[in-house]
C-alpha cells in the first residue's frame, strides 16, 4: 500500500526518457553546474561501476582516474541537474558491481569491449 502511494507521487518527477547504459560502459555524464548566478554544462567521462535503487532513488556510480587519483561520483539518474548520459563504449562484465577496479591502475582498469547486437554506436 505504501509503495503504491509513493510510486504515484514519484511518477511526476521521473524522467520520461531514461538513457540506456549498463555496468561497465564508458559514459559521458552531462551535469549542470551552478556557479553563482551562472550555469554551465560539465562533462564527466568514466566507467559505470554500479547502479542501485529504484524509481526516484535510482543512482549510478561513475569512476575515472585523474592525475593518478581515482575519482568516483554518484549521480541520481532522475535528477534535473543530470542533463544527459551518453554511452561511449560498451564494456563486457560478469558482475553487477565493479568495485574491483578500485585496486587496479593503468591499462588494467580497461574492460574488454562487448561485441553484440547491443553495441553502442556513435
Amino acid at each position: 500500500m505504501k509503495t503504491e502511494i509513493m510510486d504515484s507521487v514519484e511518477n511526476g518527477s521521473l524522467k520520461k526518457e531514461v538513457p540506456y547504459f549498463e555496468i561497465g560502459d564508458q559514459v559521458d555524464v552531462h551535469c549542470r553546474i551552478r556557479e553563482g548566478s551562472k550555469t554551465r554544462v560539465q562533462i564527466f567521462r568514466g566507467t559505470v561501476i554500479g547502479r542501485r535503487g529504484r524509481g526516484i532513488n535510482e543512482t549510478f556510480t561513475v569512476r575515472r582516474v585523474v592525475n593518478d587519483e581515482g575519482v568516483e561520483r554518484i549521480f541520481p539518474l532522475h535528477s534535473p541537474n543530470v542533463l544527459d548520459v551518453q554511452a561511449i563504449r560498451s564494456g563486457k562484465t560478469r558482475r553487477a558491481k565493479l568495485y574491483y577496479l578500485r585496486d587496479r591502475v593503468g591499462k588494467a582498469t580497461r574492460l574488454p569491449q562487448r561485441h553484440s547486437k547491443h553495441t553502442i554506436t556513435r
